[in-house]
């Protein structure tokens, strides 16, 4: 019985990840990079896999500089490739190790088409449609799909966005 109630105890890094990602979205984003960063300072690079991969993911939203977009998400999907489904399962509400990928690969190819990197773009955008079959047939899963399809319509043949307005596909969040 205390196993199961220490499972489903709220986990204080989750809460606290969340409330500066509620920060951010309320569009202060220079404070949300700072907490993200004393965050990152008590989590250390060695971490709970879960929590660096949540907290790179959002934290990578954060950023100005498409470089250090690319970073963030870089170390999102390295903590991910730690993470098993049993770290998972003891967050509620969270997804299989497998659904992550799709929205982290997403991810990493909008970040290199703003880099001009058509080559890795359309490598990450490969490997965020292969991993789509993970996904659930629910609303998540719908705009991660979604989302992968418009980035491979603006990409054009030659690996370059077609036309001059062209803006990435929006981030996708677990």
């Amino acid at each position: 019985m205390a196993e199961r109630q220490e499972q489903t105890a709220p986990d204080a890094v989750m809460s606290r990840i969340g409330q500066v990602v509620m920060l951010h979205h309320a569009g202060d984003r220079e404070e949300a990079r700072h907490r993200f960063l004393d965050l990152w300072a008590e989590i250390g690079e060695d971490g709970d896999p879960l929590h660096r991969c949540t907290l790179a993911h959002y934290m990578a939203d954060a950023q100005d500089d498409p470089s250090d977009e690319l970073a963030w998400d870089l170390r999102a999907l390295t903590a991910a490739e730690e993470l098993t489904d049993d770290r998972l399962a003891e967050h509620e509400g969270t997804l299989a190790v497998r659904a992550l990928y799709p929205s982290l690969h997403l991810n990493l190819a909008a970040d290199y088409v703003k880099l001009d990197r058509a080559g890795a773009a359309r490598t990450h955008l490969r490997r965020a449609r292969t991993a789509a079959g993970a996904l659930a047939d629910d609303s998540y899963g719908d705009g991660v799909r979604a989302a992968i399809s418009r980035l491979e319509l603006r990409l054009g043949d030659d690996g370059t966005p077609d036309g001059d307005g062209w803006t990435p596909a929006p981030r996708q969040h677990p």
